[in-house]
């Protein structure tokens, strides 16, 4: 990062722009102002007046006609604050007694307090995870990041056997519903079927079934097994 973009120069407002902006585009693709309105429950306008100080800032590269993308100074944030979000949903699961429905918005408020040695020290008492306990990839001390790919399970055809990995949302009513439903990460299951135009999912869930709807569905991200 530039001398001019160390971490203290930087707002806690234009991180969270950096990090929404990654997350609704993790492989490089243009953001929309709408899609990042929507993600920071802000206005259209006020995304606009800061997307143009980003790309002053050179954190962002517009795209035309498509939206922004970020340049590698504004990538670096973004991860970096990944990093800093999801160890310390790992480390308050983990040591602190948090559940995975209650720790994402701790996280949100402790991510811009804590300083650099803390997160690493508490890597290092996690013992150096690769993921958060949401299963979302936590990004290494020297910036890169594993994104497997991961199929929503509306994805998954009739017949197919995949492995849970990923719970995509924050919202934690449906974080507790995940819990109760026994189909959190780690959890294989079996699609026996789909019922039409975005109806329920029919699962086997270990020796039994389950049926599921289509908006839950699409949060559940899934590795397919090996042929």
């Amino acid at each position: 990062m530039t001398a001019e973009l160390t971490r203290e120069s930087l707002t806690r407002s234009v991180e969270d722009y950096l990090k929404a902006i990654y997350r609704l585009a993790p492989e490089g693709q243009a953001a929309s102002t709408t899609q990042i309105a929507q993600r920071l429950e802000l206005s259209a306008p006020s995304v606009s007046g800061m997307i143009r100080r980003l790309s002053e800032q050179g954190l962002l590269e517009h795209v035309p006609y498509k939206g922004v993308v970020l340049t590698a100074d504004g990538r670096r944030v973004a991860l970096r604050m990944l990093r800093r979000h999801r160890l310390l949903e790992a480390y308050l699961v983990e040591f602190l007694g948090y559940t995975w429905d209650t720790v994402h918005d701790e996280a949100e408020r402790l991510e811009h307090a804590v300083s650099d040695v803390l997160i690493e020290r508490m890597a290092h008492a996690l013992g150096h995870p690769r993921v958060d306990p949401h299963g979302d990839p936590i990004p290494s001390s020297d910036g890169s990041i594993e994104e497997v790919p991961h199929a929503p399970l509306t994805d998954v055809d009739e017949g197919e056997t995949v492995t849970i990995c990923r719970a995509d949302t924050a919202d934690a009513d449906l974080l507790r519903y995940i819990a109760s439903s026994a189909l959190m990460p780690g959890t294989r299951v079996t699609v026996l079927e789909h019922q039409p135009f975005h109806g329920p999912i029919r699962l086997s869930v270990g020796a039994g079934e389950r049926v599921i709807g289509h908006e839950l569905a699409q949060v559940l991200l899934c590795a397919r097994e090996d042929p």
